[in-house]
């Protein structure tokens, strides 16, 4: 496999992600990443003397995964609430919303990641 087909494929799937895990969520995630990763940046090159931006990319990460989680569970509360009206469901619909509903959280997990190691690369190049 080369690289064109590789992000052929990475592309429409992570956009699929990015829409199926609710974009009132995944959205503002991935824009809270984006500031992670820039932060991160800027402090790599400029430094960070006075502990701001570590602060700073502390809360976003923080934030995300709180984020993500939120989503989760309005998810799971709207999810709950399709099921009980129904009468008869099937594993298989169930094992897919609740997959969707795991989205969100998966997400904001991998960007308070990012951003920890973020952090602890920002702190190696301060000793």
């Amino acid at each position: 496999m080369n690289f064109s087909m590789t992000t052929q494929f990475i592309k429409p799937l992570f956009a699929s992600l990015l829409s199926d895990g609710g974009p009132t969520f995944m959205y503002p995630t991935l824009i809270l990443l984006i500031i992670c990763i820039a932060l991160i940046i800027k402090g790599l090159l400029k430094g960070d003397a006075d502990n701001k931006i570590q602060k700073l990319i502390s809360s976003i990460s923080l934030f995300a995964l709180v984020w993500g989680f939120l989503g989760h569970f309005i998810g799971m509360i709207g999810g709950m609430d399709a099921i009980s009206s129904a009468n008869d469901i099937s594993s298989g619909v169930l094992a897919a919303g609740i997959k969707i509903s795991l989205l969100s959280p998966s997400f904001g997990i991998v960007v308070f990641l990012i951003a920890r190691l973020g952090i602890i690369a920002l702190i190696l190049k301060e000793k």
